[in-house]
């Protein structure tokens, strides 16, 4: 018998959870499929969760002196425990807003009918819309031999078992900067090999400059402009052949290079849904696919790749699945948090951006050195940076830099998103800021704007 529903929703990482419980809690009959044996995507067992539980144990250690004592794959012990932990609440969420959870591989027999493969079984179920969000997956590509135990993936290098001595890591995006920082921490030799000329261009060249200074300071060799010829791997070590004629040595590879939509095996071009090569859906505005009654979310549709974005998403598009016509809009503006050490959290507008605008700007600097709490706290190193219009005082781009600065960032972002003259540098002189705290950095940084303009 084919089971039916109003709102089927693939994958269960934060897109699908999002959309999963604002369909449920606008009274729609909804089911959840997950491929995994247990919820909560991508983003809790292989990519974010595990990764800034791994990342917080090494700040821990580093704080104490004691990362030289720390093996690798005792670290992750702890990041397993928070794992078991999102899972239990994860799927407490589903059971108290009777969503069902169905297990298994799902794939599209026609525009409104899923079969699911599982345990040996194959199950049919129907539904008036669709919400995909199957996340995403490292990019391989063909001839880099992933099965070879030495290279890894952002998905196996959380397997590793013995803490080695160097690692080569190519690719210097978010991911490749985040886990360089990790392996650099726990006093592990890293080769960092960036394609582009410099590291993250998305951010402001002031960060980029000062990520860049500690990463070199950290001891990470970083080499920029280069690209792979191929890679041999043995017993003892990984040989990266460069396009330069170079050879780097270490003992394991870790390609962070990309990443592919989990789109490939959904049958979505048979029922006309388009993809581009690397799995993406085009959608619109609304998050709906080149079929109507079926949305995309998350990953699958391409930049910002945030666990963040992807949950509002999943709820944006459950929105106008319910009620149609406006939603409400999403904010444009969504806050970068990159958890490098120290860590990295920008919004807005860079520099550079404002340059090519012809935008009369300026700045505004606080420097966490001068800030007693940093001081307090031995978090001395990094900044906050507020770029805004040197006529209205409105702030058009906050770039921070330091410990804390995902968590930061925030106050800004609310300020940003206020209407009119909600939106402006004196905001942050005429308010009073608890002391000593790293939210402090706000005025300071907005009275050093004022007096650049004054």
């Amino acid at each position: 018998m084919l089971e039916k529903y109003e709102v089927i929703v693939i994958g269960s990482g934060p897109g699908g959870e999002g959309a999963a419980m604002k369909a449920a809690k606008g009274g729609r009959r909804v089911a959840v499929i997950e491929e995994k044996p247990r919820v909560g995507g991508n983003c809790t067992h292989t990519s974010t969760i595990p990764s800034k539980a791994l990342r917080q144990a090494v700040q821990q250690l580093v704080q104490t002196g004691r990362q030289d004592l720390a093996r690798f794959d005792e670290l992750l012990r702890s990041a397993r425990a928070v794992i078991d932990r999102q899972v239990n609440m994860r799927t407490g969420f589903y059971h108290r807003n009777r969503v069902d959870v169905i297990t298994g591989h799902a794939r599209f027999v026609d525009d409104h009918i899923v079969e699911v493969s599982g345990s040996g079984q194959l199950r049919r179920y129907h539904a008036d819309n669709f919400v995909i969000a199957p996340g995403s997956r490292p990019f391989h590509p063909p001839d880099i031999d992933f099965f070879h135990p030495r290279i890894l993936d952002s998905d196996t290098v959380l397997g590793l078992t013995d803490s080695p001595r160097s690692i080569t890591i190519y690719g210097a995006g978010v991911v490749g900067c985040e886990y360089a920082s990790i392996f650099r921490n726990l006093g592990i030799k890293v080769n960092l090999i960036n394609t582009r000329p410099q590291l993250l261009s998305f951010l402001d060249d002031e960060i980029v400059d000062a990520l860049s200074y500690h990463f070199r300071e950290q001891g990470i060799l970083i080499r920029h402009d280069e690209e792979y010829e191929r890679a041999e791997a043995d017993d003892q070590c990984v040989t990266l052949h460069l396009k330069s004629q170079k050879l780097i040595r270490a003992d394991y590879l870790l390609w962070a290079q990309g990443r592919a939509g989990n789109t490939d095996d959904l049958g979505l071009t048979a029922i006309g849904v388009e993809t581009d090569a690397r799995g993406l859906v085009r959608v619109d505005s609304c998050y709906r696919s080149s079929r109507a009654h079926i949305y995309a979310v998350g990953d699958i549709t391409g930049s910002p790749n945030l666990a963040s974005a992807a949950y509002d998403q999943g709820r944006y598009a459950a929105t106008h699945l319910l009620q149609g016509g406006d939603a409400g809009g999403l904010l444009r503006s969504v806050p970068t948090g990159i958890y490098t050490l120290p860590e990295i959290s920008s919004i807005g507008r860079t520099e550079r951006e404002l340059t090519a605008e012809c935008v009369p700007y300026e700045v505004g600097h606080s420097l966490f050195r001068h800030l007693a709490r940093a001081q307090i706290s031995g978090q001395t190193t990094g900044m906050l940076k507020i770029l805004f219009h040197r006529e209205t005082l409105e702030i058009l781009g906050i770039h921070c830099f330091g410990d804390q600065a995902a968590e930061i960032i925030h106050i800004g972002q609310v300020v940003m998103s206020q209407p009119g003259a909600g939106n402006t540098l004196r905001y942050f002189v005429d308010t009073t800021f608890n002391y000593p705290t790293m939210a402090e950095a706000y005025r300071v940084a907005a009275l050093n704007g004022l007096n650049r303009v004054s």
